[in-house]
């Protein structure tokens, strides 16, 4: 490749020199900007000298054809638009066969890309060989291809989808026990583009070919499919094929793959429906809730409240809360954690009385569990509860582990009893609020972490605009513009901050006769960072207030603060001189 002797082009003359280069951090460079070069050459020298080149130097270092497979499948605009796609195909196939899996599926990646900008007679003429080709290539290639099927399948005319059924097929009997995973990978997604009589007839005995296979890690694959081939296979049929499939990998001798079969087990359930379940499922999935392995419990409990919807009550307390009882106290803290997500969710499905009697305790288990993952996760759910059980039952059993879980010695799980105190407040009532949680709010705002800090300034607005400006008023504005003179310079930037996200959402004379002069006075503050927040704040408050208190307090202020001896109070004060000016000039 070549260039002429305009002196604009010399840098993409060294960028297409770097893809020769001995040096590999040069040659990725080039790889990396590789639009550019193709930007420069045009589409037409695009076509015949830069994509050929990439072909023949495919043999390189695997991180250099890993950017090469990520920029070529963005190339369609630059070879010619849709009608020229077919020139990428090359070195994508290339690319596609390589060793490295990480080159492969992003080769795989780009190739479906370029497939889905091809018109559908291109697609047929050029691109359904390339993938018969890597299908009958090397075990790297027809790995590869397994992952193009589906969407090939999917915008190929009728005509040729035996030849493509029959290919992907051949694939699920492959000789290479690598080929035969990546084919039942691909299973799943493949039966919903595939006609019902070829899906019954041809790819559904493929599938438990595959679930009957030696090797643990096609078996561990094959059950992936159970979930999408029940979804589109007649009820008959899943009943009948899918479901024996299930109940015999739940005792399968691998953990992994009854891990799997939890992850499943819902879709085939919701399919069946509950009197299905309830007689087929369900002692399978009270035995994965039970399982020797964390893995597999941990995959059950995370699916516990998806079973449970599609079951009566008596049903659940009788099978599903036994073992959810057990898991809440399960030692080990990942099946906690999974069991925290959702087992709220079981509230509405067992009703008041039994979530009362036998949830609320393991509610309360583990919102004080030793793990924070599970505190947070069951926190996120509050809501769903108090659904149920309603405010008051609320206030007596949870709100007192929720004061202890605002003062949690983690500061992810403070931030996040923090983002639920709204919705809690809507429910609770100003009142009850006040009272029970209204001083944790204003503790928030000296926490030691500033991502707390920040929500709990954020909060007060919430709050303030829950309850109304007249309570603001009188339980929030007094409490905050307390903590103005704190020693700790940060609580004072933080009681700025708080002044900022109220000032929008509380009366006017309240912002001018007490939040103002608090700001005023902490724009003589002794400590610079202080006094910078100081200016940025008066910047905000010159929008909300009249034009005189603009000109009698807020710039005489700022006048001041541009003068001072430090150069980033001097930057905002002036900055928000001319944003006052800029007003002014509105006005």
């Amino acid at each position: 490749m070549t260039l002429g002797s305009d002196d604009s082009l010399y840098p993409i003359a060294v960028l297409i020199d770097e893809l020769r280069n001995e040096d590999p951090a040069l040659r990725l460079n080039s790889v990396r900007r590789l639009r550019t070069i193709a930007l420069a050459l045009g589409e037409e020298r695009t076509r015949r000298e830069l994509i050929p080149f990439l072909n023949e130097n495919s043999d390189d270092e695997d991180e250099i054809l890993l950017a090469m497979a990520a920029e070529l499948g963005e190339f369609v605009s630059l070879v010619g638009g849709p009608e020229h796609a077919q020139v990428l195909l090359l070195p994508l196939e290339t690319l596609a066969t390589v060793d490295e899996t990480v080159v492969r599926d992003r080769a795989a990646e780009s190739l479906i890309a370029v497939a889905s900008a091809m018109p559908v007679p291109a697609l047929v003429e050029f691109f359904v060989p390339a993938l018969q080709r890597l299908a009958g290539k090397e075990w790297t290639a027809r790995v590869s291809a397994t992952r193009l099927f589906t969407p090939t399948y999917a915008r190929c005319p009728p005509e040729h989808r035996p030849d493509l059924l029959r290919a992907f097929l051949a694939l699920t009997k492959d000789e290479t026990p690598m080929v035969r995973r990546a084919a039942a990978q691909a299973l799943g997604d493949f039966a919903q583009v595939v006609e019902p009589e070829p899906l019954s007839a041809e790819l559904l005995p493929a599938f438990l070919q595959l679930t009957r296979d030696d090797q643990d890690s096609v078996r561990l694959i094959a059950v992936e499919a159970c979930g999408p081939l029940a979804k589109v296979l007649p009820r008959e049929a899943v009943y009948e094929h899918v479901l024996p499939v299930l109940q015999h990998f739940a005792l399968d001798k691998s953990w992994r793959v009854r891990y799997n079969v939890a992850q499943q087990l819902p879709a085939l359930a919701e399919v069946l429906g509950g009197e299905a379940t309830r007689a087929e499922l369900l002692p399978a999935f009270v035995r994965l809730l039970r399982d020797g392995e964390a893995e597999a419990r941990a995959a059950a409990a995370a699916r516990v409240a998806t079973v449970a919807r599609l079951l009566p009550a008596q049903e659940v307390l009788d099978q599903l809360l036994p073992p959810v009882k057990e898991l809440a106290g399960d030692g080990n803290q990942y099946v906690r954690a999974a069991l925290a997500s959702v087992v709220l969710e079981l509230a509405p499905v067992v009703g008041k009385a039994a979530t009362i009697e036998h949830l609320l305790p393991v509610f309360l288990s583990l919102l004080k569990d030793e793990w924070a993952e599970a505190r947070l996760n069951i926190i996120g759910k509050l809501d769903q509860v108090n659904q149920v059980i309603g405010v008051d039952l609320l206030a007596q059993s949870l709100l007192p582990a929720i004061k202890e879980l605002a003062e949690d010695r983690n500061w992810r799980v403070r931030l996040a009893i923090i983002s639920h105190i709204p919705l809690l407040a809507g429910q609770l009532g100003a009142d009850f609020f006040e009272q029970k949680l209204g001083q944790q709010c204003m503790r928030w705002l000296q926490d030691t972490v500033f991502s707390v800090r920040e929500a709990a300034t954020n909060n007060l607005r919430s709050l303030a605009q829950e309850f109304g400006a007249d309570w603001a008023r009188e339980h929030v504005v007094p409490q905050v513009l307390a903590l103005a003179g704190h020693q700790n310079y940060l609580y004072r930037i933080t009681v700025l901050a708080a002044v900022s996200s109220l000032a929008a959402v509380v009366p006017r004379d309240t912002l001018c006769n007490a939040m103002l002069p608090t700001v005023v006075e902490r724009a003589k503050d002794r400590v610079p960072n202080v006094r910078f927040n100081a200016a940025q704040l008066l910047e905000r408050l010159a929008g909300l207030v009249d034009p005189p208190v603009v000109d009698q307090v807020i710039k005489p202020v700022l006048a001041e603060l541009a003068a001072d001896r430090d150069a980033d109070v001097r930057f905002f004060a002036t900055h928000a001189l001319a944003a006052c000016d800029d007003l002014a000039a509105m006005a």
